[in-house]
């Protein structure tokens, strides 16, 4: 593990392996290296990228500093990009394609994104005014229970977890369940950010309708996306089936 130090002095922790061109992948909400798809993914694409994968902060083994604001979280990435060499693709999970959009605007160093099922669904003001709430509160076992089951997570598998070694771990990182809900802004498709370069927006035909739609939605906004479905996959997309489309749009 090795830490790089963003603009506003928070320690982003990150590791590399593999070879060739430089990609970042990048968490969506209450994942991190150590706890989420990244590991599994980046071992099927180190034989073709130098593949970095890296806790934002507030997770894991990164560090954190308020206030928050979507302009910081920019910042941690690019000073990915800028360990990586300076230049590098990006790869996005869910609520992190908001970050990664954001980063590509900001940063010419981006040379190509890849999004999976990026929530742009419209938003929820009741969830966010009740996320803050309990938040404030210090409640952060029932945010986390909140973000659950607003992504669909039944309320028995929710009320299993809660009595189970991991939930603490959970959280732990419940504050930044807040930073994605920034990113997300009002969950309109930004399509107004000055994104030029190569991307990819995939969703999976077995997630729910809207999801497939938003991801539709994102790649229509930009004169440079394009949109591909994964037969058979959810939100929670297996690494094999998503890697070898990465390596073919990427590289090609």
């Amino acid at each position: 593990m090795t830490t790089v130090t963003s603009a506003d002095g928070t320690e982003i922790a990150y590791e590399s392996a593999g070879s060739g061109p430089a990609l970042v992948l990048v968490d969506g909400a209450m994942c991190y290296r150590a706890a989420g798809p990244m590991r599994p993914l980046a071992a099927l694409l180190t034989g073709t990228f130098t593949v970095f994968t890296y806790d934002r902060r507030g997770r894991g083994e990164s560090s954190d500093t308020q206030p928050y604001a979507t302009e910081r979280e920019v910042e941690d990435l690019r000073a990915i990009v800028r360990a990586a060499g300076g230049q590098a693709a990006l790869y996005a999970m869910s609520s992190g394609g908001a970050l990664a959009l954001a980063t590509a605007a900001a940063d010419p160093g981006v040379t190509g994104l890849v999004l999976y099922e990026p929530p742009f669904l419209g938003g929820d003001k009741e969830y966010t005014a009740r996320l803050g709430e309990l938040l404030a509160a210090g409640r952060r076992g029932d945010a986390v229970a909140l973000f659950m089951t607003t992504v669909g997570v039944p309320a028995p598998v929710i009320a299993g977890m809660r009595s189970g070694p991991g939930w603490s771990t959970l959280e732990a990182i419940a504050p930044t369940l807040a930073y994605d809900d920034t990113l997300l802004g009002d969950g309109r498709v930004p399509g107004e950010l000055p994104v030029t370069v190569p991307m990819l927006v995939v969703s999976g035909t077995a997630s729910p309708a809207a999801m497939q739609q938003a991801a539709q939605a994102t790649a229509a906004a930009f004169p440079t996306a394009e949109h591909r479905s994964l037969a058979g996959q959810t939100h929670d997309v297996r690494p094999d089936a998503l890697a070898p489309i990465m390596i073919d749009f990427l590289r090609g």
